[in-house]
């Protein structure tokens, strides 16, 4: 008679259960700055982060009243990839804008 192994019932298959883990969230975070006009930051919040017209004013109000505001939440990769493509929209328009991510614990 043949030895019996962890996955192998008398020839049956035993289905191991695996389950995937929801990556990590990353805020993406707009800082004011003294510079960086009100409708260039309305435009980014648009055109980079998809958010409607009232959404990214509504946004862009919180960080001019606040010093910071949270553009998206995503998983890092893409987190970083708006953070940079901010920050190269923001020079090449001549504002300072900052763009950071932090985790969105």
């Amino acid at each position: 008679m043949p030895k019996l192994t962890p996955d192998r019932d008398e020839g049956v298959l035993v289905k191991e259960h695996t389950t995937t883990k929801e990556p990590p969230m990353f805020r993406v975070l707009l800082h004011n700055d003294d510079y960086t006009t009100m409708p260039f930051v309305v435009y980014v919040l648009q055109h980079i982060f998809h958010h409607s017209e009232s959404e990214a004013t509504r946004i862009m109000l919180n960080v001019h009243r606040r010093g910071i505001g949270v553009a998206g939440i995503y998983p890092y990769e893409i987190a970083e990839t708006k953070m940079m493509q901010t920050i190269q929209l923001a020079r090449a328009n001549e504002f300072p804008l900052l763009c950071t991510i932090e985790p969105a614990e």
